[in-house]
């Protein structure tokens, strides 16, 4: 019989510890109104997840990692002829597009966002089967659970303060500070930071820059947070939020690009994240 139940009784915390001591193979399947996740254990190892309408293909994988171009990911799942991730991993390799590491930390890094995410659902029901394994053409990359426990309440702990910090992302902006240039010759950019960088302006929110980057409220908080206390910039309300909601539905405002006046600011962001 499946071991059943809902998250408000049970914690993912719990339900891991649960496929680690007793060292569990089969399918954990956990659906709430976030989406259903997916995750595979052999004997007590996770060795695949996937999320949603998402079946954990190796293309996707490898795009999210940004190893592949969208282009690139769309021609090869089209294709009839490579349905194995196996094969699709052995065709990349020899073609010179990845590395076997590239594909292993793709994978591992994919699961781990997954698995990351369900530490923040309080609600929703979970099933998990016995003895159910992925598919043998999933390319599986077996992680301890105990790192994967311990990372996952530090980030539920985090996400906490996080949230105290910037609580609502929706009604609130960010602009650099007026002298900015002392803190950059000792701040190393990594790539989601510069993209973030890249979307500051007043009339956007920090939920709109999230949305730009595909990144979740935990990742754009955690960022955002950084830059602010490295004095990057800071907070301010978004111009035009008084406007009011009949004359704001006129027009839609869409996301926009840094003003001319901080170009030099961002061009010197540019070349410092360009000698890393």
């Amino acid at each position: 019989m499946a071991l059943k139940g809902n998250l408000r009784d049970f914690s993912t915390t719990q339900l891991l510890n649960l496929v680690n001591l007793a060292r569990k193979t089969g399918l954990l399947t956990i659906q709430s109104q976030s989406g259903t996740a997916r995750l595979y254990f052999r004997e007590g190892k996770l060795i695949h997840a996937n999320m949603g309408s998402e079946d954990g293909h190796l293309a996707h994988m490898l795009l999210k990692a940004g190893k592949l171009s969208a282009d690139q990911a769309k021609t090869i799942q089209t294709r009839a002829e490579v349905r194995s991730d196996k094969q699709l991993g052995l065709l990349l390799m020899n073609a010179g597009y990845v590395t076997q590491d590239d594909i292993v930390q793709s994978v591992k890094n994919y699961m781990l966002d997954i698995v990351y995410t369900l530490f923040e659902w309080n609600e929703g029901q979970f099933q998990f089967d016995q003895n159910m394994l992925p598919s043998d053409d999933r390319i599986a990359v077996p992680i301890n659970l105990e790192n994967v426990i311990m990372e996952g309440s530090r980030r539920i702990q985090e996400s906490e303060r996080l949230q105290d910090e910037l609580p609502d992302l929706s009604s609130v902006a960010l602009r650099f500070t007026d002298n900015p240039d002392a803190r950059l010759r000792n701040i190393n950019l990594s790539v989601e930071e510069w993209r973030v960088i890249s979307f500051i302006n007043p009339r956007n929110t920090i939920k709109q820059i999230a949305q730009s980057n595909n990144m979740d409220d935990f990742q754009i908080r955690k960022i955002v947070y950084g830059m602010l206390q490295a004095g990057l910039v800071e907070l301010t309300r978004p111009e035009g939020m008084a406007v009011p909601a009949a004359a704001a539905g006129r027009r839609r405002r869409g996301i926009e690009r840094p003003p001319a006046v901080k170009r030099n600011v961002v061009e010197r962001l540019i070349d410092r994240i360009k000698r890393i």
